[in-house]
């Protein structure tokens, strides 16, 4: 059997970005185990394990023999409608993923790095940017507040585990829920809808392509500095360029109804980051831009049902 660059453990390996890093990954040359929720079929290297079930974690660990851990199961969506899940899986369930951990002899003697996601949500509204790593928290939401106390609480680990925090600003692609914006909008231009209803479309976000956020955890997993780090692409997209992107590709126009449902209170209005910190790092690493991501979406939607 050919030699590995080493087993990696992805949490929510199915999920949207889980899929993208086990191809990345497995392309890289890593053996790819990973964590999957009840209900979802289970082999050699899918495991099914809930972040609740602190037993369950243990046994995983102690079957895979993790080099590498990748931990992106999550409340993924702001608006989340169960605050208590929100917490219980973000704050809880990573807790216990570090606990399967540190108490693995196994693991511990194998490991070289335990890269936990973050969110760029932490830092709230600033009128500081680009944002970096230094720039206080201010977090405006649950979601964000889960995730801040994550880090603070994952750091009770630092002398046990070697930790690495990523802060990922907003993302998309290919295979990502139509319960976030970027891919609701871009299928319906790709499918040319009439009408669309959607929040606020008076904000700014720094987009991201989730090839470049898996390439920049696969170069992070092959590093041997830790840190936190954001992960963005230090530009500003507002959703109005995206929405004339999406018109341009498709040359569709279609009738957007700003639903007061669709507002969320404590919306961050602008979010920019640098990314200097990690391109000082991995000098190769290079975001694409972002009318490229639209294209391959639009692309992807216009052949599917």
């Amino acid at each position: 059997m050919a030699e590995t660059c080493g087993r990696v453990l992805v949490t929510g390996l199915n999920g949207f970005t889980g899929a993208h890093l086990s191809t990345a990954l497995t392309k890289a040359g890593f053996e790819v185990h990973g964590t999957i929720k009840a209900g979802e079929s289970a082999d050699e290297r899918h495991h099914v394990a809930d972040l609740d079930d602190l037993g369950a974690l243990r046994d995983v660990v102690g079957r895979v023999r993790p080099t590498h851990v990748v931990h992106l199961a999550a409340i993924s969506l702001v608006s989340h409608d169960d605050v208590q899940e929100i917490y219980r899986t973000n704050i809880v369930g990573t807790r216990n993923l570090l606990s399967a951990l540190a108490d693995s002899d196994a693991a511990r003697e194998t490991l070289s790095v335990v890269l936990l996601a973050s969110s760029a949500n932490i830092y709230g509204n600033t009128d500081i940017e680009p944002i970096d790593e230094a720039q206080p928290a201010r977090p405006a939401n649950d979601y964000a507040v889960s995730k801040l106390a994550m880090e603070h609480m994952a750091r009770l680990w630092s002398g046990k585990l070697p930790l690495t925090i990523v802060r990922p600003f907003n993302y998309t692609g290919i295979g990502q829920s139509l319960q976030f914006l970027i891919p609701k909008i871009v299928r319906a231009f790709a499918h040319r809808v009439p009408e669309l209803e959607i929040g606020n479309i008076d904000v700014e976000r720094d987009f991201s392509d989730v090839r470049d956020v898996v390439g920049a955890y696969r170069a992070l997993l092959e590093s041997s500095e830790r840190g936190t780090f954001n992960i963005c692409s230090g530009r500003a997209v507002s959703l109005r360029e995206i929405l004339k992107l999406c018109e341009e590709f498709t040359g569709h126009s279609l009738t957007l109804r700003v639903d007061p449902a669709l507002v969320r209170a404590n919306e961050v209005t602008r979010l920019r980051g640098s990314n200097t910190r990690l391109r000082e790092l991995l000098p190769a690493w290079e975001p694409r831009p972002f009318r490229e991501t639209v294209r391959w979406m639009i692309e992807d939607f216009a052949t599917a049902p």
